[in-house]
């Protein structure tokens, strides 16, 4: 499949390994519109991830990471909660996949570790079937803490605890 131009709000073209909505064909988003994508992705083994791909007739990549997906992607240049900062929001495409998301800490990790390595001030993780979010990132630290617990009751505490946006 052929790369996923695109073109940023700041008119930067790139080309991205991901398809948008199934179609590989230019996305223009210099109006600032949503970004929706799908791929899969690799993750390390885990319990969870082993099992699940034992479960799924799916055999480990040959460097013992497990391939999922789709996963879904939809980054919104101006965010709900703060429109000051960008947001990318990944689900998994099945109910499935969502509780496999939820229950392994491979997963957890590597959207926190992608969150951190690209300077994101949270990351919140949907724990699955209706339950709270789990802030695992926030401000440069992971941290394991629930959305609607007493440090956080709700989002709008959260992100009162975001720095101001650059720029």
């Amino acid at each position: 499949m052929p790369p996923l131009a695109l073109t940023l709000p700041t008119g930067e073209r790139l080309l991205l390994p991901f398809t948008s909505r199934f179609r590989s064909e230019p996305v223009d988003c210099s109006a600032g519109g949503p970004l929706d994508l799908d791929t899969s992705l690799l993750f390390d083994a885990d319990d969870a991830l082993r099992a699940y791909a034992e479960a799924n007739g799916r055999a480990p990549e040959a460097d013992g990471r497990i391939r999922i997906g789709y996963v879904y992607a939809t980054v919104r240049f101006a965010s709900f909660p703060h429109p000051g900062y960008a947001s990318v929001e990944c689900w998994a495409a099945t109910s499935e996949m969502s509780r496999l998301f939820a229950r392994s800490a491979g997963i957890r990790k590597a959207f926190t570790d992608l969150t951190a390595a690209a300077g994101g001030v949270c990351c919140l993780f949907d724990t699955g079937d209706g339950g709270p979010e789990e802030v695992c990132w926030l401000n440069g630290r992971s941290t394991r803490e629930m959305l609607g617990g007493p440090r956080f009751p709700d989002r709008r505490a959260l992100v009162e605890t975001w720095p101001a946006p650059e720029g």
